[in-house]
């Protein structure tokens, strides 16, 4: 299994951690997913993988989630993973997946946990 790294270039921490696998010397899939979007059950998979829920994974930094009540007490996940369809932005990054695992690599030095044999 190749390593996946669910990619923002915009993002420094997700190009910090896409350097860090390639100096690894591994040639990762790079998932533009500012570009493709999201559907419920791939990120359903991979938070249930990482295991994470969909709060642990909601970007708070530009206040967009903030924008849409989405920081408010009761929100259900269903409607976290709702929003993050509808806004991929809302998906903080970089989601890395590896045979070794699925990680939110924040900071991305965390992506070495997924490197190796």
């Amino acid at each position: 299994m190749a390593i996946v790294i669910f990619h923002n270039p915009n993002c420094s921490k997700s190009g910090a951690a896409l350097q860090l696998i390639r100096d690894a010397g591994q040639d990762p899939v790079v998932v533009p997913y500012m570009k493709t979007g999201w559907t419920k059950p791939q990120l359903q998979a991979l938070f249930a993988v990482a295991d994470l829920d969909a709060r642990d994974v909601l970007r708070t930094a530009r206040g967009q989630a903030k924008e849409l009540g989405l920081l408010e007490e009761g929100v259900s996940e269903e409607a976290i993973l709702d929003a993050m369809v509808a806004h991929p932005e809302l998906v903080e990054r970089p989601i890395v997946c590896s045979p070794r695992g699925v990680r939110l690599c924040r900071p991305p030095e965390l992506v070495g946990e997924l490197l190796g044999d």
